[in-house]
């Protein structure tokens, strides 16, 4: 790819707009279509760094600590909404911790003493969290510094992107169609974002497969707490009795957050599919010899 040469990032979430980023400040002329921008499942997120049930292993990993290198620099900036934050991610049951989680700095094993009631195991290490709300207003400003155009579209096909040399496709869960991609699916996944009452570090809890997640992540005056997981699931309203369910599993590890005041409900449809799609495809199937990749 040449600089100034048309492309088109379809898709306005944290994927999405980190593309368009990259691509504009290598000199591309970058043209980002969304139907909503921000994206609202990136917007949804909690969110903390670390790889969630994600495959395969063996690039995931490397995605990771190549991201994790990168939002430990940004966290040198307040105006990106990463910050460098330490806590406890701990277990019912006695597991092994997470080969990612050993690398982080301050990692070691809690004390019986550290851990809430009923919590078996745990660990402790230094994380970055990232205020999605924030992080996402400093990619857009940053694209547009860099010369990026975001326009706000829906696109039934992809052909409707115009000419480009190059169409790529980071359209999360509308990916399913604009491909198509019949493999994806959506994993529901909602938070509740509350007043902080005084919390500077995160807990999150490893349940596995389970649809009830628990996690709290304080980003200065609010605390994001969570969550669910609810796989097949897509629809974007507030679930009350899950909101509820998530206050009470939060209030029974911190129980300042009882008194906390709710300020919203986020909620997002995660992309699912067996494993990550990164790949590029031939011009064949688009008009003036344009590629499309995902």
């Amino acid at each position: 790819m040449t600089a100034g040469e048309r492309v088109v990032v379809v898709g306005a979430g944290v994927a999405g707009l980190t593309t368009a980023v990259v691509l504009a400040e290598a000199g591309a002329s970058v043209h980002v279509m969304a139907e909503r921008v921000p994206g609202v499942t990136s917007l949804a997120a909690g969110a903390m760094w670390g790889p969630y049930l994600v495959e395969p292993k063996d690039k995931v990993d490397q995605w990771g600590q190549r991201s994790l290198g990168i939002f430990r620099k940004l966290a040198q900036e307040p105006a990106t909404g990463v910050r460098l934050t330490s806590g406890i991610e701990a277990s019912r049951t006695a597991e092994a911790a997470p080969d990612w989680a050993t690398t982080l700095p301050g990692f070691r094993p809690c004390q019986r003493a550290e851990l809430p009631a009923g919590f078996t195991a745990g660990y402790r290490f230094t994380v970055p969290l990232i205020d999605m709300p924030t992080y996402l207003d400093y990619l857009l400003r940053r694209l547009r510094d860099a010369g990026g155009v975001v326009e706000q579209r829906r696109l039934t096909s992809l052909l409707e992107a115009g000419p480009a040399s190059a169409i790529v496709n980071c359209a999360g869960l509308g990916a399913r169609d604009l491909v198509p991609d019949p493999d994806l699916r959506p994993i529901r996944g909602q938070h509740v974002v509350v007043t902080n009452p005084g919390l500077t570090e995160f807990f999150s809890e490893d349940t596995g497969l389970s649809p009830d997640l628990l996690c709290f992540y304080p980003h200065g005056d609010t605390v994001v707490l969570g969550g669910t997981a609810i796989d097949g699931e897509g629809d974007p309203a507030p679930d009350d009795k899950a909101a509820a369910g998530i206050l009470a599993r939060c209030a029974e590890i911190e129980p300042r957050l009882a008194q906390a005041r709710v300020l919203e409900h986020r909620v997002g449809a995660r992309p699912t599919r067996a494993t990550v799609r990164v790949d590029a495809h031939s011009g064949r199937r688009f008009p003036r010899g344009r590629p499309e990749g995902r």
